[in-house]
Protein backbone atom coordinates (compact mmCIF):
# COMPACT_ATOMS: atom_id res chain seq x y z
CA UNK A 1 0.00 0.00 0.00
CA UNK A 2 2.86 2.09 0.94
CA UNK A 3 5.02 1.80 -2.36
CA UNK A 4 5.18 5.12 -3.57
CA UNK A 5 5.78 6.82 -0.33
CA UNK A 6 8.53 4.31 0.89
CA UNK A 7 10.24 4.68 -2.76
CA UNK A 8 10.30 8.38 -2.20
CA UNK A 9 11.36 8.28 1.59
CA UNK A 10 14.12 5.13 1.18
CA UNK A 11 15.82 7.91 -1.44
CA UNK A 12 16.08 10.84 0.66
CA UNK A 13 17.08 8.76 3.41
CA UNK A 14 19.69 6.61 1.24
CA UNK A 15 21.58 9.66 -0.17
CA UNK A 16 21.53 10.62 3.49
CA UNK A 17 23.23 7.64 4.52
CA UNK A 18 25.97 8.46 2.11
CA UNK A 19 27.05 10.91 3.55
CA UNK A 20 29.55 10.96 5.48
CA UNK A 21 29.03 14.26 7.45
CA UNK A 22 25.49 16.14 7.56
CA UNK A 23 25.19 19.65 8.20
CA UNK A 24 22.00 21.56 9.31
CA UNK A 25 21.48 22.31 5.67
CA UNK A 26 21.21 18.62 4.17
CA UNK A 27 19.12 17.78 7.35
CA UNK A 28 16.25 20.51 6.54
CA UNK A 29 16.87 19.62 2.78
CA UNK A 30 16.49 16.12 3.04
CA UNK A 31 12.96 17.10 5.88
CA UNK A 32 11.65 19.42 2.86
CA UNK A 33 11.68 16.21 0.22
CA UNK A 34 9.88 14.08 3.29
CA UNK A 35 7.25 16.90 3.92
CA UNK A 36 6.51 17.02 -0.14
CA UNK A 37 6.61 13.05 -0.02
CA UNK A 38 3.89 13.12 2.99
CA UNK A 39 1.91 15.63 1.74
CA UNK A 40 1.78 13.61 -1.58
CA UNK A 41 0.91 10.51 -0.17
CA UNK A 42 -2.73 11.85 1.41
CA UNK A 43 -1.04 12.65 5.26
CA UNK A 44 -3.10 15.02 6.83
CA UNK A 45 -1.11 18.99 6.81
CA UNK A 46 -1.49 19.39 10.83
CA UNK A 47 0.16 15.76 10.61
CA UNK A 48 2.72 16.53 9.03
CA UNK A 49 4.09 19.83 10.47
CA UNK A 50 3.89 17.99 13.53
CA UNK A 51 5.33 14.91 11.83
CA UNK A 52 8.56 17.51 10.79
CA UNK A 53 9.07 19.35 13.32
CA UNK A 54 9.58 16.68 15.83
CA UNK A 55 12.01 15.09 13.30
CA UNK A 56 13.57 18.47 12.97
CA UNK A 57 14.08 19.19 16.90
CA UNK A 58 15.78 15.67 17.22
CA UNK A 59 17.95 15.32 14.20
CA UNK A 60 19.49 18.72 14.21
CA UNK A 61 21.16 18.20 17.25
CA UNK A 62 25.05 18.43 17.86
CA UNK A 63 24.99 14.75 19.18
CA UNK A 64 23.43 13.27 15.56
CA UNK A 65 24.95 15.38 13.77
CA UNK A 66 28.88 14.60 15.10
CA UNK A 67 28.12 11.03 15.56
CA UNK A 68 29.93 8.74 13.24
CA UNK A 69 27.12 7.36 11.25
CA UNK A 70 24.80 10.44 11.52
CA UNK A 71 22.51 9.08 7.72
CA UNK A 72 22.21 6.18 10.06
CA UNK A 73 20.54 8.07 13.34
CA UNK A 74 18.56 10.25 11.44
CA UNK A 75 17.14 7.36 9.91
CA UNK A 76 16.18 6.51 12.96
CA UNK A 77 14.95 9.19 14.19
CA UNK A 78 12.44 8.99 11.40
CA UNK A 79 11.26 5.76 12.19
CA UNK A 80 10.45 6.08 15.65
CA UNK A 81 8.92 9.49 14.70
CA UNK A 82 7.02 7.41 12.23
CA UNK A 83 5.80 4.58 15.06
CA UNK A 84 4.65 7.36 17.14
CA UNK A 85 2.15 8.83 14.47
CA UNK A 86 0.58 5.58 13.73
CA UNK A 87 0.52 5.12 17.53
CA UNK A 88 1.25 2.38 19.84
CA UNK A 89 0.57 -0.85 19.58
CA UNK A 90 -2.87 -2.08 20.76
CA UNK A 91 -4.71 -4.95 21.17
CA UNK A 92 -6.83 -6.32 18.45
CA UNK A 93 -10.01 -6.12 20.09
CA UNK A 94 -10.60 -5.37 24.17
CA UNK A 95 -12.71 -8.35 25.44
CA UNK A 96 -11.87 -6.62 29.04
CA UNK A 97 -15.47 -6.43 30.24
CA UNK A 98 -18.70 -8.71 31.26
CA UNK A 99 -19.79 -10.90 28.38
CA UNK A 100 -21.74 -9.93 26.56
CA UNK A 101 -19.28 -7.35 25.19
CA UNK A 102 -21.02 -5.31 22.76
CA UNK A 103 -19.01 -4.26 19.45
CA UNK A 104 -20.49 -1.37 17.69
CA UNK A 105 -19.52 -1.11 13.92
CA UNK A 106 -19.35 1.95 12.49
CA UNK A 107 -18.86 3.75 8.96
CA UNK A 108 -20.07 4.79 5.99
CA UNK A 109 -21.41 2.38 3.20
CA UNK A 110 -18.76 1.05 1.10
CA UNK A 111 -16.56 1.33 3.61
CA UNK A 112 -15.81 -2.44 3.60
CA UNK A 113 -17.96 -2.48 7.37
CA UNK A 114 -20.59 -6.01 7.17
CA UNK A 115 -17.28 -7.76 5.86
CA UNK A 116 -15.02 -6.54 8.49
CA UNK A 117 -17.82 -7.59 11.10
CA UNK A 118 -17.51 -11.17 9.54
CA UNK A 119 -14.02 -11.33 9.77
CA UNK A 120 -14.11 -10.03 13.41
CA UNK A 121 -16.93 -12.97 14.35
CA UNK A 122 -14.77 -15.13 13.22
CA UNK A 123 -11.29 -13.80 14.95
CA UNK A 124 -13.17 -14.41 17.91
CA UNK A 125 -14.31 -17.41 17.51
CA UNK A 126 -10.92 -18.96 16.31
CA UNK A 127 -8.43 -17.14 18.02
CA UNK A 128 -9.89 -16.25 20.82
CA UNK A 129 -13.09 -19.12 21.39
CA UNK A 130 -15.83 -17.22 22.00
CA UNK A 131 -19.57 -17.42 21.01
CA UNK A 132 -20.06 -14.57 18.88
CA UNK A 133 -23.45 -13.26 17.56
CA UNK A 134 -23.71 -11.16 14.97
CA UNK A 135 -26.37 -8.43 14.34
CA UNK A 136 -27.45 -6.30 11.18
CA UNK A 137 -28.97 -2.78 12.30
CA UNK A 138 -28.59 -1.65 9.04
CA UNK A 139 -32.15 -1.24 7.66
CA UNK A 140 -31.03 1.10 4.68
CA UNK A 141 -29.40 -1.02 2.31
CA UNK A 142 -30.87 -3.76 0.58
CA UNK A 143 -30.36 -7.17 1.77
CA UNK A 144 -27.58 -5.72 3.95
CA UNK A 145 -29.28 -8.02 6.88
CA UNK A 146 -29.03 -11.27 4.42
CA UNK A 147 -25.73 -10.66 3.84
CA UNK A 148 -24.54 -10.55 7.30
CA UNK A 149 -26.69 -13.82 7.96
CA UNK A 150 -24.42 -15.45 4.76
CA UNK A 151 -20.91 -14.08 6.62
CA UNK A 152 -22.21 -15.34 9.87
CA UNK A 153 -23.00 -18.58 8.32
CA UNK A 154 -19.18 -18.85 6.70
CA UNK A 155 -17.36 -17.72 9.92
CA UNK A 156 -19.72 -20.03 12.02
CA UNK A 157 -21.12 -17.91 14.15
CA UNK A 158 -25.13 -17.11 14.95
CA UNK A 159 -27.11 -14.15 13.42
CA UNK A 160 -29.86 -12.60 15.06
CA UNK A 161 -32.93 -13.68 13.37
CA UNK A 162 -34.42 -10.96 10.69
CA UNK A 163 -38.05 -9.61 11.90
CA UNK A 164 -39.16 -7.14 8.98
CA UNK A 165 -39.86 -3.79 9.76
CA UNK A 166 -37.76 -3.42 13.28
CA UNK A 167 -36.14 -0.16 13.77
CA UNK A 168 -32.44 -0.02 14.51
CA UNK A 169 -32.83 0.72 18.18
CA UNK A 170 -34.96 -2.16 18.76
CA UNK A 171 -33.09 -4.75 16.83
CA UNK A 172 -30.35 -3.80 19.03
CA UNK A 173 -32.59 -4.20 22.09
CA UNK A 174 -33.60 -7.59 20.89
CA UNK A 175 -29.93 -8.50 20.09
CA UNK A 176 -28.76 -7.34 23.50
CA UNK A 177 -31.47 -9.56 25.25
CA UNK A 178 -30.24 -12.50 22.69
CA UNK A 179 -27.12 -12.50 23.59
CA UNK A 180 -27.90 -12.39 27.14
CA UNK A 181 -30.42 -15.14 27.29
CA UNK A 182 -27.81 -17.48 24.70
CA UNK A 183 -24.94 -16.80 26.82
CA UNK A 184 -22.90 -15.05 24.27
CA UNK A 185 -19.76 -13.72 24.79
CA UNK A 186 -19.40 -11.44 22.16
CA UNK A 187 -22.25 -9.05 20.14
CA UNK A 188 -21.03 -7.60 17.19
CA UNK A 189 -23.32 -4.66 15.91
CA UNK A 190 -23.13 -3.87 12.37
CA UNK A 191 -24.85 -0.24 11.99
CA UNK A 192 -26.07 1.49 9.01
CA UNK A 193 -23.87 3.32 6.57
CA UNK A 194 -24.81 6.32 4.26
CA UNK A 195 -22.57 7.78 1.08
CA UNK A 196 -21.92 10.56 3.34
CA UNK A 197 -22.11 11.68 6.50
CA UNK A 198 -24.85 13.24 7.47
CA UNK A 199 -27.05 14.10 10.82
CA UNK A 200 -29.45 11.23 10.48
CA UNK A 201 -26.85 9.04 10.49
CA UNK A 202 -25.05 10.50 13.25
CA UNK A 203 -28.61 10.63 15.10
CA UNK A 204 -29.53 7.20 14.71
CA UNK A 205 -25.69 5.62 15.50
CA UNK A 206 -25.89 7.85 19.01
CA UNK A 207 -28.87 6.84 19.53
CA UNK A 208 -28.09 2.93 19.33
CA UNK A 209 -24.63 3.72 21.51
CA UNK A 210 -26.86 4.97 24.05
CA UNK A 211 -28.94 1.65 24.33
CA UNK A 212 -26.44 -0.91 23.66
CA UNK A 213 -23.35 0.63 25.54
CA UNK A 214 -20.37 -0.48 23.68
CA UNK A 215 -17.39 -1.55 24.98
CA UNK A 216 -15.97 -1.21 21.62
CA UNK A 217 -16.91 1.36 19.39
CA UNK A 218 -14.69 0.28 15.66
CA UNK A 219 -14.73 2.47 12.92
CA UNK A 220 -14.11 1.10 9.91
CA UNK A 221 -12.70 2.97 7.28
CA UNK A 222 -11.46 2.38 3.53
CA UNK A 223 -7.61 3.33 3.11
CA UNK A 224 -8.25 4.01 -0.82
CA UNK A 225 -10.27 7.17 0.18
CA UNK A 226 -7.82 9.36 1.42
CA UNK A 227 -8.12 12.59 3.06
CA UNK A 228 -12.13 11.68 2.80
CA UNK A 229 -11.13 8.96 5.14
CA UNK A 230 -9.88 11.85 7.83
CA UNK A 231 -13.21 13.87 7.51
CA UNK A 232 -14.69 10.60 8.44
CA UNK A 233 -12.96 9.83 10.87
CA UNK A 234 -12.87 13.19 12.78
CA UNK A 235 -16.77 13.11 12.22
CA UNK A 236 -17.41 9.71 13.90
CA UNK A 237 -15.37 10.39 17.03
CA UNK A 238 -16.92 13.71 17.85
CA UNK A 239 -20.41 12.31 18.03
CA UNK A 240 -20.01 8.85 19.74
CA UNK A 241 -16.12 8.94 20.31
CA UNK A 242 -14.23 5.71 18.75
CA UNK A 243 -12.48 3.55 20.55
CA UNK A 244 -10.43 1.93 17.62
CA UNK A 245 -10.03 1.35 14.12
CA UNK A 246 -10.30 -1.16 11.08
CA UNK A 247 -8.30 -0.01 8.08
CA UNK A 248 -9.57 -2.15 4.99
CA UNK A 249 -8.34 -2.53 1.37
CA UNK A 250 -4.56 -2.17 3.26
CA UNK A 251 -3.20 -4.71 0.59
CA UNK A 252 -4.24 -1.76 -1.99
CA UNK A 253 -2.40 0.54 -3.64
CA UNK A 254 -3.12 3.49 -2.26
CA UNK A 255 -1.06 6.40 -1.38
CA UNK A 256 -1.43 5.33 2.50
CA UNK A 257 -1.88 8.95 4.17
CA UNK A 258 -4.99 7.87 5.85
CA UNK A 259 -3.79 5.39 8.09
CA UNK A 260 -0.58 7.86 8.72
CA UNK A 261 -3.29 10.47 9.60
CA UNK A 262 -5.82 8.27 11.80
CA UNK A 263 -4.39 8.13 15.42
CA UNK A 264 -3.37 11.94 15.42
CA UNK A 265 -6.73 13.03 14.23
CA UNK A 266 -9.23 10.84 16.27
CA UNK A 267 -6.51 9.55 19.11
CA UNK A 268 -7.57 5.93 19.00
CA UNK A 269 -5.28 3.27 17.49
CA UNK A 270 -5.44 1.57 14.55
CA UNK A 271 -6.39 -2.19 15.83
CA UNK A 272 -6.97 -4.02 13.11
CA UNK A 273 -6.57 -4.12 9.21
CA UNK A 274 -8.06 -5.65 6.22
CA UNK A 275 -5.45 -7.20 3.66
CA UNK A 276 -7.77 -9.38 1.33
CA UNK A 277 -11.45 -10.13 0.35
CA UNK A 278 -11.31 -13.53 2.35
CA UNK A 279 -13.11 -14.12 5.79
CA UNK A 280 -9.56 -14.80 7.49
CA UNK A 281 -8.00 -11.79 5.92
CA UNK A 282 -7.64 -9.65 8.62
CA UNK A 283 -4.65 -8.39 11.15
CA UNK A 284 -3.34 -7.12 13.99
CA UNK A 285 -1.59 -3.65 13.57
CA UNK A 286 1.77 -2.83 14.12
CA UNK A 287 3.29 0.49 13.66
CA UNK A 288 6.78 -0.47 13.93
CA UNK A 289 6.79 -3.21 11.67
CA UNK A 290 4.68 -0.78 9.49
CA UNK A 291 6.97 2.22 9.94
CA UNK A 292 9.78 -0.30 9.08
CA UNK A 293 7.80 -1.28 5.34
CA UNK A 294 7.73 2.17 4.77
CA UNK A 295 11.26 3.16 5.39
CA UNK A 296 12.18 -0.23 3.13
CA UNK A 297 13.13 -2.22 6.25
CA UNK A 298 10.79 -4.82 5.50
CA UNK A 299 8.97 -6.83 8.11
CA UNK A 300 10.54 -10.15 8.27
CA UNK A 301 8.52 -10.99 11.63
CA UNK A 302 4.84 -10.23 9.85
CA UNK A 303 6.36 -12.73 7.27
CA UNK A 304 7.32 -15.24 9.66
CA UNK A 305 4.08 -15.42 11.12
CA UNK A 306 2.17 -15.78 8.11
CA UNK A 307 3.90 -18.28 6.99
CA UNK A 308 3.46 -19.95 10.90
CA UNK A 309 -0.13 -19.54 10.38
CA UNK A 310 -0.48 -21.10 6.84
CA UNK A 311 2.18 -23.99 6.21
CA UNK A 312 0.95 -26.88 7.60
CA UNK A 313 4.13 -28.37 9.91
CA UNK A 314 3.46 -31.87 8.83
CA UNK A 315 2.88 -30.93 5.34
CA UNK A 316 6.69 -29.18 5.48
CA UNK A 317 8.13 -32.13 7.35
CA UNK A 318 6.98 -34.50 4.48
CA UNK A 319 8.31 -32.17 1.61
CA UNK A 320 11.38 -31.61 3.26
CA UNK A 321 11.91 -35.65 3.57
CA UNK A 322 11.06 -35.52 -0.16
CA UNK A 323 13.75 -33.09 -1.24
CA UNK A 324 16.56 -34.67 0.79
CA UNK A 325 15.44 -38.03 -0.70
CA UNK A 326 15.45 -36.62 -4.48
CA UNK A 327 12.20 -37.76 -4.62
CA UNK A 328 10.32 -34.14 -5.22
CA UNK A 329 7.76 -34.54 -7.83
CA UNK A 330 5.56 -32.02 -9.55
CA UNK A 331 2.52 -32.98 -6.53
CA UNK A 332 4.58 -31.71 -4.18
CA UNK A 333 5.82 -28.53 -6.49
CA UNK A 334 1.60 -27.91 -6.67
CA UNK A 335 1.21 -28.02 -2.83
CA UNK A 336 3.82 -25.78 -2.21
CA UNK A 337 2.37 -23.25 -4.65
CA UNK A 338 -1.05 -23.77 -2.94
CA UNK A 339 0.65 -22.90 0.34
CA UNK A 340 2.17 -20.22 -1.36
CA UNK A 341 -1.31 -18.71 -2.49
CA UNK A 342 -2.57 -19.02 0.70
CA UNK A 343 -0.11 -16.72 2.40
CA UNK A 344 -1.34 -13.73 0.53
CA UNK A 345 -0.35 -11.53 -2.83
CA UNK A 346 3.21 -12.17 -4.19
CA UNK A 347 3.13 -8.24 -4.03
CA UNK A 348 2.42 -8.15 -0.68
CA UNK A 349 5.17 -10.83 0.73
CA UNK A 350 7.95 -8.96 -1.24
CA UNK A 351 6.50 -6.25 0.57
CA UNK A 352 7.92 -7.59 3.65
CA UNK A 353 11.39 -8.19 2.62
CA UNK A 354 14.05 -5.97 3.38
CA UNK A 355 15.51 -3.74 0.83
CA UNK A 356 12.77 -4.56 -1.83
CA UNK A 357 11.68 -0.95 -2.40
CA UNK A 358 15.06 -0.24 -3.75
CA UNK A 359 14.51 -2.73 -6.49
CA UNK A 360 10.87 -1.68 -7.36
CA UNK A 361 11.70 -0.85 -10.99
CA UNK A 362 13.55 -3.90 -11.42
CA UNK A 363 10.26 -5.98 -10.26
CA UNK A 364 7.91 -3.75 -11.95
CA UNK A 365 9.90 -5.36 -15.05
CA UNK A 366 9.73 -8.83 -13.60
CA UNK A 367 5.51 -8.16 -13.70
CA UNK A 368 5.15 -10.47 -10.59
CA UNK A 369 1.53 -11.54 -10.77
CA UNK A 370 -0.83 -13.34 -8.81
CA UNK A 371 -2.32 -15.19 -12.02
CA UNK A 372 1.32 -16.48 -12.31
CA UNK A 373 1.12 -18.86 -9.22
CA UNK A 374 -2.75 -19.57 -10.43
CA UNK A 375 -1.69 -20.07 -13.91
CA UNK A 376 1.17 -22.87 -12.72
CA UNK A 377 -1.65 -23.94 -10.36
CA UNK A 378 -3.93 -24.88 -13.52
CA UNK A 379 -1.43 -26.57 -15.88
CA UNK A 380 -0.29 -29.38 -13.37
CA UNK A 381 -4.01 -29.70 -12.32
CA UNK A 382 -4.60 -30.56 -16.02
CA UNK A 383 -1.75 -33.34 -15.41
CA UNK A 384 -2.73 -37.15 -14.58
CA UNK A 385 -1.60 -38.43 -11.74
CA UNK A 386 1.48 -40.46 -13.90
CA UNK A 387 2.43 -37.22 -15.28
CA UNK A 388 2.86 -35.55 -12.14
CA UNK A 389 5.12 -38.44 -10.71
CA UNK A 390 6.66 -38.54 -13.74
CA UNK A 391 7.02 -35.23 -15.83
CA UNK A 392 9.73 -36.73 -18.29
CA UNK A 393 7.29 -38.34 -19.36
CA UNK A 394 5.30 -34.82 -20.71
CA UNK A 395 6.47 -34.78 -25.21
CA UNK A 396 4.40 -32.60 -27.71
CA UNK A 397 1.19 -34.32 -27.79
CA UNK A 398 0.45 -34.36 -23.82
CA UNK A 399 1.58 -30.47 -23.78
CA UNK A 400 -0.93 -29.48 -26.48
CA UNK A 401 -3.34 -31.76 -24.02
CA UNK A 402 -2.68 -29.96 -20.98
CA UNK A 403 -2.11 -26.65 -22.63
CA UNK A 404 -5.89 -27.07 -23.90
CA UNK A 405 -6.94 -28.30 -20.34
CA UNK A 406 -5.77 -25.61 -18.74
CA UNK A 407 -6.31 -22.37 -21.22
CA UNK A 408 -2.85 -21.58 -21.27
CA UNK A 409 0.14 -22.08 -24.35
CA UNK A 410 2.13 -25.14 -24.91
CA UNK A 411 5.20 -22.21 -24.18
CA UNK A 412 3.53 -21.86 -20.43
CA UNK A 413 3.41 -25.66 -20.04
CA UNK A 414 7.26 -25.29 -20.97
CA UNK A 415 8.44 -22.93 -18.62
CA UNK A 416 6.85 -24.57 -15.63
CA UNK A 417 8.48 -27.87 -16.98
CA UNK A 418 11.88 -26.24 -17.31
CA UNK A 419 11.33 -24.11 -14.15
CA UNK A 420 10.98 -27.64 -12.05
CA UNK A 421 13.26 -29.20 -13.99
CA UNK A 422 16.02 -26.29 -12.98
CA UNK A 423 15.21 -26.90 -9.54
CA UNK A 424 14.91 -30.39 -9.55
CA UNK A 425 18.58 -29.83 -10.93
CA UNK A 426 19.99 -28.12 -7.70
CA UNK A 427 18.66 -30.33 -5.41
CA UNK A 428 19.99 -33.23 -7.24
CA UNK A 429 23.51 -30.94 -6.77
CA UNK A 430 22.91 -30.07 -2.91
CA UNK A 431 22.14 -33.72 -2.41
CA UNK A 432 25.45 -34.57 -3.55
CA UNK A 433 27.68 -31.51 -2.43
CA UNK A 434 26.20 -32.54 1.28
CA UNK A 435 26.31 -29.93 4.21
CA UNK A 436 30.09 -29.79 4.01
CA UNK A 437 30.64 -29.27 0.28
CA UNK A 438 27.80 -26.91 0.66
CA UNK A 439 30.11 -24.82 3.26
CA UNK A 440 33.01 -25.23 1.26
CA UNK A 441 32.00 -24.29 -2.26
CA UNK A 442 28.79 -22.28 -0.79
CA UNK A 443 26.20 -20.90 -3.84
CA UNK A 444 28.37 -21.35 -7.15
CA UNK A 445 28.88 -25.36 -5.83
CA UNK A 446 25.41 -25.20 -6.97
CA UNK A 447 25.59 -23.53 -10.53
CA UNK A 448 25.87 -25.59 -13.68
CA UNK A 449 29.94 -26.63 -13.38
CA UNK A 450 30.61 -24.87 -9.90
CA UNK A 451 30.54 -21.41 -11.85
CA UNK A 452 28.60 -18.41 -12.07
CA UNK A 453 25.86 -17.64 -15.02
CA UNK A 454 26.16 -14.80 -17.14
CA UNK A 455 30.01 -14.50 -16.73
CA UNK A 456 32.63 -15.58 -19.57
CA UNK A 457 33.61 -19.30 -18.95
CA UNK A 458 31.06 -19.15 -15.73
CA UNK A 459 33.95 -17.98 -13.49
CA UNK A 460 33.11 -16.49 -10.01
CA UNK A 461 32.85 -12.59 -10.13
CA UNK A 462 35.38 -12.17 -7.16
Amino acid sequence: MFDALSGRLTGILDRLRRRGALSEADVAEALREVRVALLEADVALPVVRSFIEDVRAKAVGETVLRSVTPGQQVVKIVHDALVAMLGPPAPGIDLNAPAPVVILMLGLQGSGKTTSAGKIALRLRTKDRKRVLLASLDTQRPAAMEQLATLADRAGVMSLPIVPGQKPVEIARRALGEARQGGFDVLVLDTAGRLAIDEALMAEVAEVAAVARPHEKLLVVDAMTGQDAVTVARAFHEKVGVTGIVMTRMDGDARGGAALSMRAVTGAPIRLIGVGEKLDALEDFHPERVAGRILGMGDVVSLVEKAAATIEAEEAEKLAAKLQKGTFDLEDYRKQLAQITKMGSLQGLLGMLPGVAKVKAQLAEAKLDDRILKRQLAIIDSMTKAERRKPEIIKASRKRRIAAGAGVKVEDVNRLLKQFDDMTTMMKRMQKLGQKGLLRHGLFGLMPGGGFPGLPGGRRPF
